[in-house]
């Protein structure tokens, strides 16, 4: 049976969200007392956060690893749909922030004010952050949720975000006024590569990519004693969480008893290594001769 991990993500997903609302008011309370463009571009990285939370306790709802009539194959890929909705709200935060820099050049603005009292407010955020950032991506470690760990890489980005604007605000108060405007240029990137890495860590899963390599199954399907070889072997889904694998098995045995046997000691050992694991043996007699273990281009 797959793991139901969605009780769990909800636990942690309510709790950083709670968390990233604070967080986020905290940004836009200073930002506009301070006027300031790279704290107002980090208080829209916040409520990317706010949003990424929203969006997983949805995702995790619906992505039950259990099948059934309309989704025989289970839910799990609801969560993969989420990160990458995380990743499309980075993208968005990306541009958001880099136009807002781009005006501010051409266009001037009011002088950035910044004040110690303000600064101490900032240096909670961040420690928010930092606590939610490793707290979140323990979790999704522990309890192997794809949407916390890529919510987790945002948040850590929020914090990169957060120190180089606390930096460039006491560059301010020390009287560098551009800082402000320029920092909102690495953000931006900093936004735009964690958006990517989340894309990147999810969409294998999505576009069923390889999950175990075909000669690792091989190698221990053919262990069994009445196994002659296997081919055609196929996997996708993500280790730890839920792995289909199909293949061919050609057995050396005189009846089907025998042969249910073997591949039921083939399923056994192969949900030792990899569970949880979803198998379908194609069987094979023993005059059977096939050598093409994958479906790689070019494989005989």
């Amino acid at each position: 049976m797959a793991y139901d991990n969605r009780a769990a993500v909800r636990k942690v997903l309510i709790i950083t969200l709670l968390l990233n609302l604070f967080v986020m008011g905290l940004k836009a309370v200073v930002a506009s007392w301070t006027g300031s463009l790279s704290l107002l571009a980090d208080s829209l990285h916040s409520v990317t956060d706010s949003a990424n939370n929203v969006l997983g306790l949805i995702a995790s709802k619906f992505s039950s690893p259990q099948p059934d009539r309309e989704h025989p194959y289970g839910h799990t890929k609801f969560e993969a749909v989420g990160a990458l909705g995380i990743a499309a709200f980075l993208g968005i935060a990306c541009f958001e922030i880099l136009q807002g820099a781009i005006e501010r050049i051409l266009k001037g603005g009011e002088p950035v004010k910044i004040s110690p009292p303000e600064l101490w407010l900032l240096l909670v955020v961040l420690g928010i952050n930092i606590f939610v950032a490793f707290y979140e991506r323990r979790e999704g470690r522990r309890v192997n949720s794809s949407i916390l760990i890529a919510d987790a890489t945002h948040t850590m980005s929020d914090i990169w975000v957060t120190i180089s604007v606390i930096g460039g605000l006491i560059g301010v108060w020390l009287g560098y006024q551009w800082l402000d405007v320029v920092l909102a240029f690495p953000v931006a990137l900093l936004v735009f590569w964690s958006g990517w890495s989340v894309l990147k860590e999810n969409l294998p899963w999505l576009v069923d990519q390889i999950a175990i390599a075909p000669e690792a199954i091989h190698a221990i399907a053919t262990s069994v004693p009445g196994v002659i070889n296997c081919h055609d072997i196929a996997s996708r889904g993500v280790l730890g969480r839920q792995v289909f694998i199909e293949m061919h098995l050609i057995v050396d045995a005189p009846d089907v008893e025998t042969a249910h046997r073997i591949t039921e000691e083939v399923e056994s050992r192969l949900e030792e290594h990899f569970r949880p694991v979803r198998i379908l043996i194609h069987v094979e007699p023993p005059a059977y001769q096939s050598e093409q273990i994958s479906f790689e281009t070019g494989a005989k």
